[in-house]
């Protein structure tokens, strides 16, 4: 994993062999696909709205040509997580079926052998198009996976946050994604060419171009007008839960880099959080908001990835942001996680080791060592508590100093 750690800023090799190639880790789950597929569950959301909805958008931007495809505009497939006036209708499930199906025929995140996890039978905590919670507009939060990493990956997030009050909207991005499903089972698969660094830059460019417009389309569903493609019933009182006066971005790796430059191109983003990205190309080549640093509400939450914690004091592109940021800012780090930790996968993992047997080394290449559940919950606290301090200006003071409900978290001063 050491040597994929540079290019873990737009999670490039460490993401795209990982996500659905044979490529990752050296060894692989001992079960075969000749007995049963292993079962899974995510974790339960603490909120005290446990009635949450779910629904997908279609998105097409007429007026931007695809980067990866010519000939092509570009279209995006989102999901909105967001309190529900009541649970009523199935569980939405984890992956679409098309994705799921991909996943199976695949060695998934290099250490899952084909046709041994049971992907399609995984469901969320969130009913499929259930009514809205109306009754006051509430923070909305743009969620982005690594790069080649499907948007599912982010679900614990987003439920979490939804079920505390939060409406939260997980992106896709196009052909980098492997892959992804539209309407009517169509589905597109992962055309990112070979990671160089102009690869990266264009990948960084495009997902923030993305993450503009579909904070734009929000602001036509928050008018009354319906965003989708198809132009497919939404959830009743979804577009008057929406308070875009009130904005945040979190991302792991790519998605993190996206969210602090989305930050930087446009205000309406007021504040953010970087999961595990390194805020550059290549060496001594930064993502320019490295070079700016912001003026609004930032959080930057570490792992320790190949052995060494990515700090504002180790990792010189953090550093470098840390210096020239103006607003309120804090830099976490666990030093006993993983680059995945801050993704379902440090949930899924260990589910799955149970029946799989996953070779100890690929399972600390993937969540580190740190406990699986302490780790889950303290994601979800921060992360929780940073957009109440920033969004809806609560006092929370775990962010303060170290707290011993989270023994695993260092604050970085």
């Amino acid at each position: 994993m050491r040597s994929l750690v540079p290019l873990r800023l737009l999670a490039a090799a460490a993401v795209l062999p990982l996500a659905l190639s044979a490529c990752g880790a050296s060894a692989h789950a001992t079960k075969t696909a000749a007995t049963a597929p292993a079962r899974f569950e995510l974790p339960r959301p603490t909120g005290p709205h446990q009635a949450i909805g779910t629904t997908e958008l279609h998105l097409v931007d007429a007026g931007r040509a695809d980067p990866w495809v010519p000939g092509r505009i570009r279209e995006l497939m989102v999901s909105v997580w967001y309190p529900a006036a009541r649970s009523s209708g199935p569980k939405a499930p984890y992956l679409r079926p098309g994705v799921a199906k991909a996943l199976s025929e695949a060695d998934a995140l290099g250490v899952f052998k084909a046709g041994t996890v049971d992907w399609a039978s995984a469901r969320t905590h969130a009913a499929e198009g259930a009514p809205a919670d109306a009754r006051r507009a509430r923070p909305v939060v743009l969620y982005s996976p690594g790069l080649g990493v499907p948007r599912a990956l982010g679900t614990t997030v987003a439920e979490e946050l939804a079920s505390r009050g939060y409406v939260v909207v997980t992106l896709d991005h196009t052909y980098e994604t492997a892959p992804i499903e539209f309407p009517a089972g169509r589905v597109e698969p992962q055309r990112l060419p070979s990671s160089d660094t102009q690869a990266r830059k264009t990948a960084l460019d495009t997902r923030v171009k993305d993450s503009r417009f579909v904070l734009d389309r929000l602001g036509a569903l928050r008018a009354g007008r319906n965003p989708d493609a198809e132009g497919r019933a939404l959830p009743a009182g979804l577009g008057r839960s929406l308070d875009l006066s009130r904005v945040g971005m979190a991302g792991h790796s790519a998605g993190g880099i996206q969210a602090a430059e989305a930050m930087r191109t446009d205000r309406r983003v007021d504040a953010g959080i970087d999961m595990d990205g390194t805020l550059q190309y290549a060496k001594n080549d930064y993502v320019r908001v490295a070079e700016t640093g912001l003026d609004r509400a930032f959080m930057l939450m570490g792992a320790a990835t190949g052995g060494s914690p990515q700090t504002h004091l180790t990792t010189p592109s953090w550093g470098s942001f840390w210096t020239h940021s103006t607003g309120w800012k804090r830099d976490l780090n666990v030093p006993t996680a993983s680059h995945y930790s801050y993704t379902d996968v440090q949930s899924v993992l260990p589910a799955l080791d149970a029946e799989l047997d996953i070779p100890a080394e690929d399972r600390a290449a993937l969540i580190g060592t740190v406990d699986p559940g302490r780790m889950t919950a303290s994601v979800r606290a921060y992360v929780t508590a940073f957009f109440d301090r920033a969004l809806l200006g609560r006092h929370r003071p775990i962010l303060d100093r170290p707290s011993p409900r989270h023994p695993d978290v260092r604050f970085i001063r």
